[in-house]
């Protein structure tokens, strides 16, 4: 039996559409709060293709987990950061940062996989991790944040806020 032509239940990404009472589907994970952002020093990008290690910095790169095998490489960012709905709107409820090297000439790259899911967990979970960005790479994402939407960046919490101050 050639197990990859079974059609298997597998992990499924939907949005908040979908009305589910239990059966198949149950247990789904909804990624319609979640965006991506691409974080350099140079700058701040909403990159929605990084939800499936596509984004622009991503595409055509081979990944390794030995940061020895990226020398050359350029450190980005993969930024979670998930929205939520409070009593006044909307505000920046979970924002997590994962490292990434990437040496573009090469087409190699240095990330660790299970990091970048946990921290979109952490994320969708409503935590702020941060941990390891420059003061330029805070002020970049500060930036993006807050005028992407000011009034999301307005009603997030103080927290937020000072960890990008």
């Amino acid at each position: 039996m050639d197990m990859f032509k079974k059609n298997q239940g597998g992990f499924n990404i939907i949005s908040n559409k979908n009305q589910v009472h239990g059966g198949y589907g149950a247990g789904m994970i909804d990624l319609s709060s979640v965006s991506s952002i691409i974080l350099s020093e140079e700058e701040a990008v909403i990159d929605v293709g990084a939800l499936h290690a596509k984004s622009a910095v991503e595409k055509g790169v081979k990944f390794s987990m030995n940061k020895e095998d990226v020398p050359n490489g350029a450190r980005y960012w993969l930024v979670w950061v998930a929205v939520d709905t409070g009593e006044v709107g909307s505000y920046y409820a979970g924002v997590t940062a994962c490292e990434m090297l990437i040496d573009r000439e090469a087409r190699r790259g240095w990330k660790i996989l299970a990091d970048h899911v946990n921290k979109m967990d952490y994320a969708m979970k409503r935590r702020y991790i941060l941990d390891g960005l420059s003061e330029k790479e805070k002020e970049n994402l500060r930036t993006l944040l807050s005028t992407h939407n000011p009034d999301i960046w307005e009603r997030s919490p103080q927290e937020l806020k000072d960890m990008l101050a």
